[in-house]
């Protein structure tokens, strides 16, 4: 039992209670007949209301084609490529990885819809507070300052994933109301105006009662990864600031540490994580509904069932790109505990053989090597294990998935030091974070400046049955730090971002995507549907 049980339970029942909302229809009602005058308000069920808003977050990231595909399989780390048993879905996964994405896909309309229904939940509930619908009496500042907060992660995704979006700020808005669309810079201002704002007037406190919820050292987390993007979201730099939010976090005295292991950050019971600066708090109990968190499903063939005593049979479609493991040091124990290779075994140490294609009835191992993205067969290619798969899960694992870890303040330190010429500084910090994976050679976690300035380790190009090329990443500026990123944070939804950060995006080809040298790909179409019924919103360029 999870030691935060009573305020996951709260959230997600409010989430059942109160439902999402999308952001065209932003008055609703038969919620306020919910929350009514005579309602009192304690810590507990304060919990419970505010987790109508913290949990659009989880179906953002992690339901059915949403946020964690769009970061992922866009970029070069995984890929789903046609198996035996299916995979191919009208060639949607194919179109992610070769940037020929629409306007109509899923990863585009799912992540801004769920986004503004969190949105909405945020705006709904500033305004039951403000006209007293909630009330709160002492704690009403504080909790709208939380509530901008979360708003303001929610902006972040928008701004990121299609940067020209709508700001709404209000929920007693008239019937047909159609919002403006903002600038890309706009929105950036605005989450850092938000975040600025409410810093003063979050809760310090680093304990269970603020564990998944926006706190102070949450917020400065956002504002540092907010101004690591500047350049990219806002067109002017800002390291120095990202450089003095990390330091707010890393002087906090919070009690933030890095685990001596990376892998209990994310073990099924990973709430008391010193390294966890937020999650979203999931329990197989509760958060039941199909596709809240089943990368393993997603990634694990059938027969792995037995290895886990798993409920139901995985689906066997993900997998991590071949050349991006290729990048590894094989002493990383960032390559050994988070991606499950070699000969798959029962629970009871009996090796499984193959149950479909052509490997049906031969040993099913793991090999490092995918033929191309239209077809694979059960061995090709490791799967997804960073988060710990219990023995009996279900399709929806009880990890909590952490968003913000302390891990990452250190590297957004480290990168604005790199970038404003203090690499040796930067090396240090990677360095700390390296030596829990090589804790058998340590003298291959010592990384210095001249090294971070070097250009990628990852072999890109085109690697297919089709094409082979050559391309190499020795031209991407500050490439090797680039590759630091990508050890340490694989499989946590945010590769694209720091892909294009580095100028890598478009630039450069990788398996069966080819670079196309055009930077609007850089940001996501705005849905064709929201286009349609909003005359307000003109399409992002290159759609």
């Amino acid at each position: 039992m999870k030691t935060n049980f009573k305020y996951i339970k709260g959230i997600f029942l409010s989430s059942i209670l109160l439902g999402s909302f999308s952001c065209t229809k932003l008055k609703d009602e038969p919620y306020t007949t919910i929350i009514s005058s005579q309602l009192t308000v304690n810590d507990q069920s304060s919990a419970a209301l505010l987790g109508a808003a913290y949990s659009n977050w989880r179906f953002v990231l992690l339901d059915w084609d949403g946020l964690w595909r769009a970061q992922e399989l866009s970029a070069d780390q995984e890929v789903i490529p046609g198996r035996p048993n299916g995979w191919v879905d009208g060639g949607v996964y194919k179109r992610i990885h070769d940037h020929k994405w629409t306007a109509d896909e899923g990863i585009v309309v799912n992540t801004w819809g769920r986004t503004y229904a969190g949105i909405t939940n945020c705006n709904r509930l500033i305004y039951q507070i403000e006209t007293g619908l909630i009330p709160l009496g002492a704690t009403k500042e504080a909790t709208i300052a939380e509530l901008k907060a979360l708003r303001a992660s929610y902006y972040y995704i928008l701004c990121d994933i299609f940067g020209n979006v709508p700001i709404v700020t209000q929920f007693d808005l008239p019937e047909g109301f159609l919002p403006q669309q903002s600038t890309r810079k706009q929105v950036y201002d605005f989450i850092i105006k938000e975040l600025t704002e409410a810093i003063p007037l979050l809760n310090e406190k680093n304990d269970a009662s603020t564990y998944g919820k926006f706190n102070k050292w949450t917020a400065y987390t956002l504002l540092a990864k907010m101004y690591l993007n500047a350049q990219v979201y806002s067109g002017t730099a800002e390291w120095a600031k990202c450089i003095e939010a990390c330091n707010a976090v890393i002087n906090s005295n919070a009690g933030f540490r890095l685990e001596a292991d990376q892998k209990n950050v994310f073990l099924t019971n990973n709430e008391n994580s010193k390294e966890i600066i937020f999650a979203l708090p999931l329990d197989e109990k509760y958060t039941n509904n199909w596709n809240a968190f089943d990368l393993h499903m997603q990634s694990l063939s059938p027969e792995n069932q037995k290895t886990y005593n798993l409920l139901s049979a995985p689906w066997g479609g993900m997998a991590a790109i071949p050349q991006f493991i290729s990048s590894y040091d094989p002493d990383d124990q960032r390559f050994r505990k988070n991606w499950i290779k070699g000969q798959q075994y029962a629970a009871d140490g009996t090796p499984l053989l193959g149950t479909m294609g052509a490997t049906k009835d031969k040993p099913l191992v793991y090999l490092n090597e995918i033929p191309s993205i239209d077809f694979g067969e059960s061995v090709h290619g490791l799967r997804l294990g960073k988060f710990e798969i219990k023995m009996g899960a279900t399709v929806q694992l009880s990890n909590d998935f952490p968003l913000f870890r302390y891990a990452d303040v250190l590297m957004m330190k480290a990168e604005a030091l790199l970038r404003t010429g203090q690499a040796d500084a930067a090396a240090l910090i990677v360095t700390e974070i390296r030596r829990r994976a090589f804790p058998g050679t340590p003298d291959k976690a010592v990384v210095t400046g001249a090294q971070l300035q070097n250009g990628s380790t990852y072999n890109y190009g085109r690697r297919d049955k089709d094409v082979t090329t050559n391309e190499g990443g020795a031209n991407i500026t500050y490439g090797r730090f680039l590759d630091e990123l990508g050890w340490e944070f694989d499989q946590e939804g945010r590769r694209r971002q720091d892909m294009i950060r580095f100028g890598a995006f478009t630039t450069k080809s990788w398996f069966s995507h080819n670079a196309d040298n055009n930077p609007d790909k850089n940001l996501f179409p705005i849905p064709r549907p929201e286009i349609a019924k909003n005359p307000n919103l003109t399409q992002n360029k290159g759609y």
